[in-house]
């Protein structure tokens, strides 16, 4: 088997960073485009955020409580050459946390799609080739609304990325999995043990190229986004890690650029 990151000309560095050279970028950009496009034409309107969110921001979403080992802050330096404390910003771990921020104090006539992709952050306590970065780019289609349209909308992705996945012949398993947005310890992780929200497709079961999460009204509550009745809207996203998904293909089909270009193709004239 060849080198996928020799061959897609990928060089990553011991502490996560990835540098993508013109093939890999090519094959980046034409999933995202793709990943998208599946986006638009669900009702989904095509939205760029800020680079960086506010310490304030997260605070508000339990994040620094949850999950402060994952947490990248950016800050100044002052007059002295230190930093400016405290810091104002943080670099986002996921693309979606900006729309539900985005729509704080709406009031909902009708459900809201939105696509967006952004370079995501991430401390972890290692780092492994294009399988798990510090930085990588994350598509994300997000959906808000009442609870049943945001079951039918992640029911109608999960059929979407499995028709794709059968197409590329890419071996994978769907698996319940452990929600990102909420403490591990705490009350709503034991209810999801009884209602999962997170599930992922694993490349060879055990790399997470996309999942499906539903939030149940957990960002509807903390942003103040409600539905015509007055109640908390349910919120829901699918999201995608384009680096990970180079580092499937790249191993699934050897190295080969060119044949991973062609399954591609056809599996985008397969299932669009």
């Amino acid at each position: 088997m060849g080198d996928p990151a020799a061959a897609f000309d990928v060089r990553v560095s011991a502490d996560g960073r990835a540098t993508l050279g013109p093939v890999a970028v090519g094959l980046r950009t034409g999933l995202d485009r793709r990943f998208a496009r599946w986006g638009v034409g669900s009702g989904a309107v095509e939205t760029a955020y800020p680079s960086v969110l506010t310490v304030d921001e997260l605070a508000g979403l339990d994040y620094f409580d949850n999950f402060p080992h994952l947490a990248s802050v950016v800050t100044g330096l002052g007059p002295d050459g230190g930093p400016e404390l405290p810091a104002r910003y943080a670099l986002p771990s996921a693309a979606c946390y900006s729309a539900y921020l985005d729509l704080s104090g709406s009031a909902l006539a009708a459900p809201v799609r939105v696509t967006t992709v952004t370079s995501c952050f991430r401390r972890e306590e290692r780092y492994e080739g294009l399988r798990r970065l510090y930085g990588f780019s994350m598509r994300e289609i997000v959906c808000v609304g009442p609870r049943e349209t945001v079951l039918d909308f992640l029911g109608e992705f999960r059929k979407r990325v499995a028709s794709y996945l059968d197409a590329l012949g890419l071996p994978y398993e769907l698996a319940a999995a452990t929600d990102p947005f909420f403490d591990p310890s705490g009350a709503r992780s034991v209810m999801q043990k009884l209602f999962p929200v997170k599930e992922e497709f694993r490349y060879g079961g055990s790399l997470a190229i996309a999942s499906l999460n539903f939030h149940r009204n957990f960002f509807g509550e903390r942003c103040r986004i409600t539905l015509p009745d007055g109640g908390p809207a349910f919120t829901g996203c699918v999201a995608f890690g384009l680096e990970r998904w180079l580092a499937a293909l790249g191993e699934h089909f050897g190295g080969d650029a060119e044949r991973t270009s062609a399954a591609l193709a056809a599996a985008e004239e397969a299932v669009g």
